[in-house]
């Protein structure tokens, strides 16, 4: 039987947001993984000859998949619209602010082999622990760019007992 596996589904593999999270999501280490029997996913809706370029990118060695016709984030009733609210947390992932995210994506997309968008703008990805089978225990659809579960608890949930932190924040060590 499979173990279970917190997939993850950013949007389009130009969104800044999307392209920071899964910066963070490269720096899980695969040993982390592999003691708690699990899988680490993520199905992005771009065409194929994107995967490359975006884990080189990125640093993503884990799984990855691509979803052109958004079939499956359809499938789950993921929005293609975004939604904000003021209770919202911002993103531990997101490093970049609006402007400069927006700048950095139109970059990649102009210096980019294929120049598309390499997928649809308005789509929200989410966050799913599911298996062994069919089994979903956990999953969280995005409402907008900034709204990605935090990588730490998704690992948590998913039975991962290492603690990372992705904060951007210099860490201060004692000696």
């Amino acid at each position: 039987a499979a173990s279970p596996a917190p997939p993850t589904s950013p949007p389009n593999f130009l969104c800044y947001s999307c392209k920071e999270y899964v910066d963070d999501l490269s720096k899980v280490p695969r040993g982390a993984l592999e003691e708690a029997g699990i899988r680490l996913v993520v199905i992005g809706q771009s065409s194929h000859q994107h995967i490359e370029p975006f884990c080189l990118l990125t640093g993503y060695s884990h799984e990855i998949y691509v979803d052109p016709k958004r079939s499956i984030y359809l499938k789950l009733g993921m929005k293609r619209e975004e939604t904000f609210t003021d209770s919202a947390l911002p993103s531990p992932h997101v490093k970049s602010g609006l402007f400069m995210g927006q700048i950095k994506s139109i970059w990649r997309a102009m210096t980019s082999p294929a120049f598309d968008f390499q997928g649809d703008l308005h789509q929200q990805g989410g966050a799913i622990i599911a298996g062994p089978g069919s089994q979903v225990y956990f999953c969280h659809f995005d409402m907008n760019r900034l709204d990605h579960m935090p990588i730490s608890w998704l690992l948590q949930l998913a039975g991962v007992q290492q603690s990372l932190d992705f904060s951007p924040k210099p860490k201060i060590m004692h000696v």
